[in-house]
């Protein structure tokens, strides 16, 4: 049946009550209709548009085909309920040799929507978008899609085309447009839609109510029948009662269409958003505008490229991680309500696409014929490898180029060099070395509890896919739990193998359920025992429901691993935390005071102040150096050599770190935490020097020979 299955947890988009292939697109599990059809190899192995036959194209309105006579009407009827058997149902045709499925909103597009270059190509990238989107159009639970895309796309072609196939089925209803700003909205609706729906053959095309070329509203007041057999001799106007559809677009705002009902919603150059414009606070108004309590009523189809990260691609990159469609709520929704969906660019690059649609990723033996009649003889990985090598002296640039042609979602979402830090040639070449690897096989997700159930014991690490803890190594049994108690006094016992740094919280809530996370990191020191040199191995970022559950995870990975832990004293509780339960010596003493400079309170608990402006720095240049040394490829050779890339696996931290500001250091809960780690590592280049005193007391000598003393001078 079509729609969300919940037995199987897949999306049925076959209207015939028959299944074929089942796809998993993006992470959302999608059943195919099955093909009914015997497939013979035929001359014509790929997509071919047909042409409106010629007797049609002389008809211009269903009133027209009213005044045909009975022979011409039955000799076309059947084309004419075919054409909407394809809008409904999708279409099969034959692709190289394989029977290939394209959704009935894809059909349309190929079909039936002129474009600025004539009529789209078929594309298997596309194929791919609009199974995607005819699924979240059958999932009850989906407010539609955000797609992540590549320049030159379709994209904006595509949901024009939508636009036009629902607007002309749907009765008393609302299509609306908005995009980076309102001329963009305006000319997507002008020079894209319009002519879209202009074009439409006359039995898809109603009446139109204005202009021929309308500026802000397109409005079909009377519909288009589907012809069928049995009414083909007698459609007239009074059967046309109106179908009161309209579609418009808006200016950029953060209330557009607000308190308004949409049916759809093409929401165009969504990464683009300039201040004081916020696309999360958009989309929080024109979710609204699609649902009707629990009951979600219409579909929004958004799709950008991204901008740098300040300038709305930020806002962007959020939505769209809170669209992911594998964490879901209790309602089986995501959080922003929307699915996310990605094709990297060797999918669908201009100029590397075969005459089946099909991309061409490396460089073929021999030439291949692409779409457009050209011989294609490189591949589009071995075209976008060569512009990354040419751009890599241009770090700008070649970010640009990234968030321009992404092969990965860090790809599009990359920030501009000039507003970090630290060295984001090298932050971005070992995230593209993240990405590149599988880090299920090398990065474990889990929790850690006490053994029984009995606080300090034992710690037990367990896998676990809900788990808050992301660990790329965990110590041999005989360095877990490594806990020295000497006279009730409990002392890392694997201080010379790494140390944690942490920030910290301390209230549960905050007024609207905001706040920063807490954040703890793990990196171990140089070391001659079984572990890892220099490489952070823990990555916790999250917020529990209450600040004990925190401190309570930061107090059991301590314990685990044997190490001490670098924090913020500026919120105590973690401190106390530990210091109640025995673990005092656990936190480390800020490292740039000797111990009788202390003040009292650093002395009973430890901990490190964030507030003062020498802390700020060395805390920045702790991060900036390791990133200098352990991140990313190092061609100078001086650390290691220049073809073996670092070995940070955090990919969350390391993106934290490309945006930090050392002036808003609030929500950098991860940069904060691993830079405190690196200074409890190398504490000992934070020991102030003793300096000299420079009173210099010179006693006076005498010379005590003879009866009289004498000054010796």
């Amino acid at each position: 049946m079509y729609g969300y299955n919940e037995k199987y947890d897949l999306i049925v988009i076959s209207k015939t009550g028959q299944i074929g292939e089942i796809v998993n697109i993006y992470g959302l599990v999608v059943a195919l209709p099955k093909s009914s059809h015997q497939w013979e190899k035929t001359k014509q192995d790929y997509w071919v548009r047909e042409e409106l036959p010629k007797p049609l194209q002389k008809i211009q309105s269903i009133f027209q085909w009213n005044e045909m006579p009975s022979t011409f009407k039955d000799k076309w009827v059947d084309y004419i309920e075919e054409e909407f058997d394809r809008r409904e149902f999708g279409y099969w045709f034959q692709n190289n040799g394989k029977p290939t499925y394209i959704t009935g909103a894809h059909y349309m597009y190929l079909q039936w929507s002129s474009i600025d270059v004539g009529y789209p190509d078929f594309r298997e990238a596309n194929r791919i978008f609009f199974l995607f989107w005819e699924a979240c159009k059958a999932d009850k639970r989906s407010f539609g899609l955000d797609y992540l895309k590549i320049r030159r796309s379709g994209f904006s072609f595509m949901s024009s085309s939508e636009c036009v196939n629902v607007g002309t089925l749907a009765k008393d209803s609302r299509i609306g447009i908005l995009s980076k700003t309102g001329p963009d909205a305006k000319k997507m609706f002008t020079n894209k839609v319009v002519p879209i729906a202009n074009r439409l053959p006359f039995f898809f095309k109603p009446i139109q109510d204005g202009m021929d070329k309308p500026k802000t509203e397109l409005a079909f007041r009377v519909p288009a029948s589907k012809i069928t057999k049995k009414n083909m001799y007698d459609i007239d106007q009074e059967q046309m009662e109106g179908l009161d559809t309209t579609i418009d677009w808006k200016n950029t705002d953060d209330n557009s269409y607000d308190g308004e009902k949409l049916l759809f919603l093409a929401h165009d150059e969504s990464g683009k958003w300039l201040k004081p414009n916020n696309i999360l606070n958009n989309w929080r108004v024109t979710k609204t505008c699609l649902r009707l309590g629990s009951k979600i009523i219409g579909k929004c189809m958004m799709g950008s490229t991204c901008n740098a990260l300040d300038k709305g691609g930020g806002n962007f990159k959020k939505l769209f991680e809170s669209s992911d469609v594998l964490n879901r709520n209790a309602n089986g929704q995501t959080k922003s309500g929307l699915y996310s969906l990605f094709i990297p660019m060797e999918w669908n690059m201009e100029g590397f696409i075969d005459r089946y649609g099909m991309p061409v990723f490396r460089k073929p033996d021999e030439p291949v014929v692409g779409i457009d009649g050209e011989m294609i003889t490189n591949g589009a990985i071995d075209y976008w490898e060569a512009e990354v090598e040419s751009l890599k002296d241009d770090p700008d640039a070649l970010n640009e180029f990234y968030r321009q042609f992404p092969r990965s979602e860090s790809h599009a979402f990359r920030d501009e060099s000039k507003s970090s830090l630290f060295n984001l040639t090298k932050i971005y070449q070992q995230i593209d070395y993240n990405d590149s690897m599988i880090n299920e096989h090398f990065l474990t997700k889990g929790s850690f509890h006490w053994q029984d159930g009995q606080k300090d014991t034992k710690v037990i690490f367990s896998p676990d896919t809900r788990g808050r803890f992301l660990v790329s190594w965990t110590p041999p049994k005989n360095m877990q739990n490594n806990v020295i108690s000497q006279r009730g006094v409990k002392r890392p016992g694997n201080e010379h193998v790494g140390a944690f740094g942490c920030d910290t919280y301390d209230i549960s809530g905050t007024v609207g359920g905001g706040g920063s996370k807490g954040a703890l990191h793990g990196l171990t020191k140089y070391n001659m025992d079984d572990a890892p040199s220099n490489e952070f191995f823990l990555e916790y970022v999250a917020r529990p429901q209450t600040a004990e559950i925190f401190f309570e995870d930061v107090l059991m990975a301590c314990v685990f691993y044997g190490m001490p832990i670098l924090v913020e004293n500026n919120k105590p509780r973690l401190l106390y935390h530990f210091k109640n339960r025995g673990y005092r010596h656990f936190c480390l003493n800020r490292p740039d005071k000797h111990y009788n400079k202390l003040s009292r309170t650093e002395k009973e608990l430890g901990g490190i102040p964030n507030t003062s402006e020498d802390v700020k720095q060395a805390h920045a240049a702790a991060i900036e150096s390791y990133v200098e040394k352990y991140v990313g490829l190092d061609f100078s050779g001086a650390y290691r050599e220049p073809d073996v890339i670092g070995s940070m696996p955090f990919t969350k931290t390391l993106i934290d770190c490309a945006k930090f500001d050392i002036n808003n250091r609030t929500m950098h809960d991860a940069s904060i935490s691993s830079g405190l780690a690196i200074m409890a590592t190398q504490k000992h280049l934070y020991v102030p020097e003793k300096k000299e005193s420079k009173i210099s007391i010179n006693f006076a000598r005498y010379n005590n020979r003879g009866r009289t003393s004498e000054l010796i001078t």
